[in-house]
């Protein structure tokens, strides 16, 4: 009886152990450097969000990539790729189009319209509010709930 209630005990101690082994990792949040592609490459498919700083270490951009960090699966969720440039002098593809001054945030719809600027960094919350407007998005809602 002893040997049946102590394996119990340890099969029933084993179980957690193998639940937190098959949790799938986080997802990461699709991101690319700015001097590195072209917009039209993401047109009808992904939302850019372009997140501009004149360097690294700038502690809006920082505080930017936390803010977009926190709530990946709310990005992901909206089709978002993040695309950032921080590199102001080599005057990349991205750079000659939006014209950046200092820090800029970007976020630009699947149709390649510019749809807001920002000077200042936002949440994830406050991103997904505009996006969620968008009328590309609120047709992709009302096409996700007739087929659920």
């Amino acid at each position: 009886m002893k040997t049946a209630l102590a394996l119990g005990i340890a099969l029933f101690l084993a179980l957690p152990a193998t639940a937190e082994e098959a949790t799938p990792p986080p997802p990461e949040l699709p991101m690319a450097n700015g001097a590195e592609v072209e917009l039209s490459q993401f047109l009808w498919i992904k939302r850019p969000i372009v997140v501009f700083a004149d360097s690294p270490a700038d502690p809006r951009f920082v505080e930017q990539m936390k803010f977009l960090a926190a709530d990946v699966p709310g990005l992901i969720l909206r089709d978002v790729v993040v695309l950032t440039d921080t590199q102001p002098a080599e005057k990349s593809a991205l750079r000659e189009k939006l014209r950046p001054r200092g820090f800029m945030l970007v976020l630009i719809d699947k149709d390649g319209q510019v749809k807001l600027r920002k000077p200042l960094p936002w949440d994830v919350r406050e991103i997904s509010r505009s996006i969620d407007k968008w009328p590309t998005r609120q047709q992709e809602i009302r096409e996700r709930l007739g087929k659920e």
